[in-house]
């Protein structure tokens, strides 16, 4: 397909065909007609963009027979899905019809975002839930397929739906060694190819010899600073700007991170990240010159004002990240209400965001890492708030072992749940549990521009509070009985009391 001429920008070296609308990876993806194919991608390098045009001029030919079924990780990406394949049908002068959100099945438990093609087939796209591929027929496209809750699940059941013809795509950046996902790729690569997977590999350094930086310059506002950039600065910038080392690796270059080095593996921390309407979004607030702070919030949790809360305080000040989080138990799931990340803010700011915390929950336990500059910020509070409601907790290597590991524990048994957020999922990530010479545990992570995994200790505080147990208690006052029957006779002995005590 071709497109109008456009104005050459940016300092971008390898420069696209003005002629042409995807770029060569594109081309290649878009025209494998393989019964099962599978890309292993960069993130936001235009794979899913290739694939709406794919279905949509697929699905527009007067010969095709079935329909399209098209499965996002979440409601707002099976959306954007769709809107990619209206924008293509427009482009390409083809009638379709945008029906909405319809319902899939007999019962109603599932619904998709559907455009109805000239020829009377549809394109399904929806959510992750793998029961809604259950009993279609036709192409099968799982986007971000190693992201999904449950990729194996899903795979199991959305391959039966092209027996009777289609293509089912497989399109994902990975999500960790062990991950389903991956295990197909080794097939592939390791083990012969037993299902017989049409493969393909683009990682951010093969876009940007293709000309993706290119492409991405032509969109760019002029004020952009990527324009001043060729691929060399690009993929720098890129790196720079990643939670971690191993972030980077994963998610621009195509190689999953380790499960087996991790003490939380991907597959533990997906099953307990909130989702849809139940997540939480962030809000940054600029501080000073180079300060922040970033709170998650607007969770949608009704508490009562008696509900107990729980709070764990990762505490630095300058390069580190001081992450505050608060969560309270709702049938024994520990459930975030908010969490705040604060990054070279001073002590009395911080101390104000915690008294705020203090003042609009009922926080009956927090724990403070009071190592090193925590002392004083533990002791300030303690005065504050009662010494039997703030706890200072020394990072001492025996004390991280026994808070890391009912973190752990916690996802296993999905105890707990966490924002849907990269950094977060990156510093859960950064635990290393290692054994030194001697036999001792250590557990620790690698510190940059992410901070030094503060997130994930200040969810281990938090936890630790939570675990202090707790009865309501209420004051009766006890009256004698004889005093009730005879209150002169009370009266008396009180005033003699008082008067020896006077004495």
């Amino acid at each position: 397909m071709t497109r109008t001429a456009h104005r050459v920008r940016g300092r971008a070296r390898n420069k696209p065909k003005s002629s042409s609308l995807l770029l060569p990876y594109q081309v290649k993806w878009v025209k494998d007609t393989s019964r099962l194919k599978l890309m292993e991608k960069s993130r936001q390098i235009g794979i899913s963009w290739a694939t709406a045009y794919a279905i949509v001029s697929r699905k527009a030919l007067a010969n095709a027979k079935q329909d399209a079924w098209v499965s996002s990780r979440d409601d707002l990406q099976a959306r954007l899905f769709l809107n990619d394949c209206k924008a293509f049908s427009g482009i390409l002068n083809l009638a379709a019809q945008d029906l909405g959100e319809k319902a899939i099945d007999e019962d109603g438990k599932h619904s998709a975002y559907v455009l109805r093609m000239a020829n009377g087939l549809h394109i399904h796209s929806m959510s992750s839930n793998p029961d809604a591929q259950a009993g279609k027929r036709g192409d099968r496209i799982l986007d971000e397929f190693a992201l999904h809750p449950d990729p194996r699940k899903l795979y199991s059941i959305a391959y039966p739906g092209i027996t009777w013809g289609g293509q089912l795509e497989m399109v994902s950046t990975h999500r960790g060694s062990h991950n389903f996902f991956n295990s197909l790729i080794t097939e592939v690569k390791d083990k012969g190819n037993p299902k017989n997977i049409s493969l393909h590999r683009v990682t951010l350094e093969d876009a940007l010899n293709d000309g993706f930086l290119g492409r991405l310059q032509e969109k760019l506002p002029n004020e952009d600073p990527r324009l001043d950039m060729d691929e060399a600065e690009y993929f720098d910038f890129i790196k720079s700007g990643c939670a971690d080392r191993e972030s980077f690796q994963q998610e621009y270059c195509c190689v999953p991170a380790d499960d087996a080095a991790a003490f939380l593996s991907y597959e533990l921390i997906d099953t307990c990240i909130l989702r849809g309407e139940q997540d939480m979004r962030a809000v940054r607030e600029n501080v000073g010159k180079n300060g922040y702070i970033r709170t998650f919030t607007n969770h949608p949790i009704k508490l009562d004002k008696d509900t107990p809360c729980f709070l764990g305080i990762d505490l630095a000040r300058v390069g580190d990240l001081t992450v505050m989080w608060l969560g309270t138990k709702l049938l024994d799931v520990f459930v975030p209400l908010v969490i705040v990340e604060m990054s070279n803010v001073d002590f009395a700011r911080q101390e104000q965001v915690m008294h705020e915390l203090f003042s609009n929950y009922r926080i009956l336990r927090a724990c403070i890492d009071q190592s090193g500059l925590g002392r004083q910020f533990t002791e300030r509070a303690q005065k504050r708030y009662g010494e039997y409601r703030i706890e200072g907790v020394n990072f001492t290597a025996q004390n991280k072992e026994a808070l890391a590991y009912p973190v752990r524990s916690a996802f296993e048994d999905r105890a707990v749940r966490v924002p849907s957020d990269r950094h977060l999922v990156a510093d859960l990530r950064a635990i290393r549990k290692t054994t030194t010479t001697t036999g001792a545990v250590r557990f620790d992570g690698e510190r940059g521009t992410n901070g030094h995994a503060d997130r994930f200790w200040a969810l281990a505080l938090a936890l630790e509070a939570g675990r202090t147990t707790y009865q309501p208690f209420y004051y009766q006052p006890v009256t004698s009985p004889r005093a009730e029957t005879n209150p002169m006779r009370t009266r008396r002995r009180r005033t003699r009391r008082n008067s020896k005590v006077s004495t």
